[in-house]
């Protein structure tokens, strides 16, 4: 898929959170759940497609890339066990602790994956001068 393609599916994704997070206010708690679930199952399969791109890739991605894809999986997986600890608590005080902290989860994974679209910014510039100044190396006189 080109990368302006990508950009345009990553964009229409970001509309849709956004849609479901304000729809969301409005859904009861059941309703909520389910789309709790669906949202982690999406999460853990986009995960393991990607970490399974990424061993498809070996050798061609860096290994900067691979292992941060790794560590991602890896805290995201803590992430989710903490989650569902605290869920289990019935502590009313506990149970406000753990909606903050989940609040205080969800702004900070906005601001990630902010900063990862401006590293997926960088990343698309560099390609495009790569590729230009290969152009560029492959259309200059030859020298002896």
């Amino acid at each position: 898929m080109a990368m302006s393609d990508q950009l345009t599916k990553l964009a229409a994704r970001a509309k849709q959170l956004e849609d479901r997070a304000e729809a969301a206010k409005t859904k009861q708690k059941s309703e909520l759940e389910q789309d709790v679930k669906a949202a982690r199952d999406s999460a853990e399969a986009q995960a393991d497609s990607l970490r399974k791109h990424a061993e498809e890739r070996k050798g061609k991605i860096s290994t900067w890339w691979d292992q941060l894809q790794r560590d991602w999986n890896a805290q995201m997986k803590s992430i989710r066990k903490a989650f569902d600890k605290d869920r289990t608590e019935h502590d009313v005080k506990k149970a406000q602790r753990a909606a903050e902290s989940a609040d205080e989860d969800a702004e900070f994974a906005i601001e990630y994956a902010s900063a990862a679209l401006e590293e997926a910014e960088y990343a698309v510039l560099d390609a495009e001068l790569a590729h230009k100044e290969a152009d560029e190396l492959a259309n200059a006189p030859a020298t002896t």
